[in-house]
């Protein structure tokens, strides 16, 4: 019999009635108390969430593509190439204020 690590951490959270109320309908009909269902739930949710930023598995061909993708200069974008020669809006806005002290 294997033993699960002891649950000593807590969650609070607050939600609308109409939410929790929902919370309590699916958990009954899956037969689990309002928390199992919602930490089953969120786990599950957190595990898809994670998937893609743990590992991905590739064939051949497309170990290739993505090498020949990483390994290609990268592309040119015009627009991006002109929006950053431009003046960002804080440059805009400190070239378009008086200069400190003014005149007097």
């Amino acid at each position: 019999m294997t033993s699960s690590p002891s649950r000593s951490e807590k969650l609070d959270l607050r939600l609308t009635p109409g939410a929790k109320q929902t919370l309590q309908r699916a958990a009954a009909a899956a037969q689990r108390s309002v928390s199992e269902f919602v930490l089953e739930s969120a786990l599950a949710s957190a595990a898809e969430t994670l998937a893609d930023r743990q590992s991905f598995q590739l064939d051949g061909e497309q170990w290739q593509a993505f090498v020949a993708a990483l390994d290609a200069p990268p592309r040119v974008h015009p627009r991006l190439v002109r929006l950053l020669q431009e003046p960002s809006v804080l440059e805009r806005c400190v070239a378009e204020q008086p200069p400190a002290g003014g005149a007097g």
